[in-house]
């Protein structure tokens, strides 16, 4: 049975990884999707590959959220594409990792455009349409928000803002009846992972297979995560069964987090 028949739902980063995995598993839960990233040929890829498997109507925007423009252009183009938005996801990120000392001003502040102020924006834009419909708003933040590790001080940091945001919202939330819940993945077998285990190797210049056993010897779960993992949950708190989840901030991460918070 359809649990999110009738609802459109807004996806940012869904062209790969996680953002893709969830955009995929509410389209098969009966949601219509709207895509949003930077990569145009990736988006249309997915869309069409969303369609087939699901049945759903999948459009997309390739446009930059790390920018003002960017995030109206999206809002404008998924309710004109659909005259409604019940969901959005605000999965979109790309902090960068390295050594504190030389990691440059310029990564700090890009991590923080699209991550941070992206999501802030979007979520702002499309406030209005989301209370109409008692909508639903879920942001990937990270394990980091909880743990950061001191070579990935950007991503630390911008994901504890986030779920700052997050719990704030969610009390303007319960005024409005929308809810609003944030998710921390832990590490998950995406192109970006490979991509920051890469970049540590760089920064310490150790071997990228030495690394990633570091990292999961660090982990201390049973295996790493995928993306449907993160799916999965994200898919459950946008349906009426979540309905009394609010303010929450849930991790992904094989028990990877050992403290109480």
């Amino acid at each position: 049975m359809s649990k999110l028949g009738k609802r459109v739902a807004v996806v940012t980063g869904a062209s790969k990884g996680i953002g893709f995995a969830v955009a995929r598993e509410l389209a098969g839960q009966g949601a219509d999707t709207f895509l949003v990233a930077r990569d145009g040929d990736r988006l249309a890829k997915a869309a069409a590959r969303i369609e087939e498997e699901t049945g759903r109507r999948s459009a997309y925007a390739a446009v930059d959220l790390a920018t003002e423009a960017g995030c109206a252009e999206a809002a404008a183009s998924a309710t004109g594409q659909f005259a409604r938005v019940d969901i959005l996801v605000n999965n979109a990120g790309a902090t960068r990792g390295g050594r504190f000392v030389s990691q440059p001003d310029a990564d700090w502040i890009d991590g923080f455009a699209l991550k941070f102020h992206g999501a802030v924006r979007l979520t702002r834009l499309l406030w209005p349409e989301l209370a109409n419909r008692s909508g639903s708003v879920v942001n990937i933040g990270g394990g980091a928000a909880r743990t950061p590790p001191p070579g990935f001080l950007v991503g630390g940091a911008v994901n504890a803002a986030l779920a700052n945001f997050t719990k704030g919202l969610a009390a303007l939330g319960i005024e409005e009846d929308v809810n609003v819940n944030i998710v921390h993945p832990g590490m998950t077998v995406t192109e970006r992972m490979e991509d920051l285990l890469k970049a540590q190797a760089a920064d310490n210049g150790g071997d990228l297979d030495a690394v990633r056993s570091a990292s999961m010897a660090r982990e201390g779960t049973r295996r790493l995560g995928e993306p449907e993992d993160v799916a999965a949950l994200v898919a459950f708190l946008c349906t009426p069964a979540a309905r009394h989840i609010q303010g929450t901030a849930i991790a992904v991460d094989g028990g990877a987090t050992r403290g109480l918070f």
